[in-house]
């Protein structure tokens, strides 16, 4: 059995407080955000910046086949820090916070390797938006999800195209348009949410499913990612041909040939992720 490593992150130095920890078991990372000076987690750009350093070290680490990103036990992350954002005076450097937070967003969702959002807490807003932006995602069943930034006259600018893209144009209207927030259980039939656990337990199930996932052969979670990705960024003839490439490479894979090993040798196959 490998022991778990629980290391904290700074993504500046020593002399800024670590608000992310990093929890190895095997081949499933959990990345969690802990600002010990907030009793929810709330979006900064010192949080930001340790939370999309620690996946992206991940993301390059071979031993690491799924990541689960969680926060602290009855929070997962509420959203902006209010008291930041009404300190922003300059609209270029609202437009410039604004695209920053857009690209991580972005550049999670484009990562690799399978993530899971582990929410046991409230996800409101940005802290929503960081959600939807991860592969999959497992909720305690009486949190709150939604964007509520019409209630302050705000957008939920990059969550309005992932809301969509998940439940359709009526259903994310009407969150957009109320901000009202809905339970998991709501989220879990809309499409929103993979699972529903209970209370207390959310971690132990993301990591359950993580580590089924990190199970299974790398190549083929990462070429499955981007088709699906296709699906709904290309037009068909183009995703069917992304998918034929695809197909290929699998076939081309030690990962394939070493799954069919194992299946005929009735052992656990040893994917190496190539």
């Amino acid at each position: 059995m490998t022991l778990a490593q629980s290391t904290p992150v700074s993504a500046v130095g020593a002399e800024k407080s670590s608000l992310v920890r990093v929890e190895r078991r095997g081949d499933v990372a959990v990345v969690t955000m802990d600002d010990p000076h907030e009793a929810h987690n709330t979006i900064t750009r010192e949080l930001g910046e340790q939370l999309f350093g620690a996946i992206a070290e991940l993301e390059r680490d071979r031993d690491v086949k799924a990541i689960v990103i969680a926060g602290k036990p009855d929070a997962f992350l509420a959203g902006a820090n209010l008291v930041a954002v009404r300190a922003i005076k300059l609209a270029d450097e609202a437009r410039l916070l604004s695209r920053h937070a857009a690209e991580q967003f972005a550049t999670l969702a484009d990562k690799g390797k399978p993530t899971v959002a582990c929410v046991h807490g409230p996800a409101l807003g940005g802290g929503f938006e960081l959600a939807l932006a991860c592969d999959l995602r497992v909720c305690r069943k009486d949190v709150a999800l939604g964007l509520p930034e019409s209630r302050l006259g705000g957008l939920a600018g990059n969550g309005s195209i992932r809301l969509t893209r998940l439940v359709g144009s009526s259903r994310a209207k009407e969150l957009l348009f109320t901000g009202d927030t809905i339970p998991a259980e709501r989220a879990l039939a809309w499409g929103l949410v993979n699972r529903v656990v209970e209370a207390g337990s959310a971690l132990d199930g993301a990591r359950a499913l993580a580590q089924v996932i990190a199970s299974r052969g790398p190549v083929s979670n990462r070429l499955a990612k981007t088709l699906v990705d296709a699906a709904q960024d290309e037009a068909l003839d183009a995703a069917l041909s992304q998918s034929t490439v695809a197909q290929q490479a699998i076939f081309d894979s030690d990962d394939l040939h070493e799954g069919v090993a194992a299946f005929l040798a009735k052992r656990p196959p040893a994917f190496e992720g190539r």
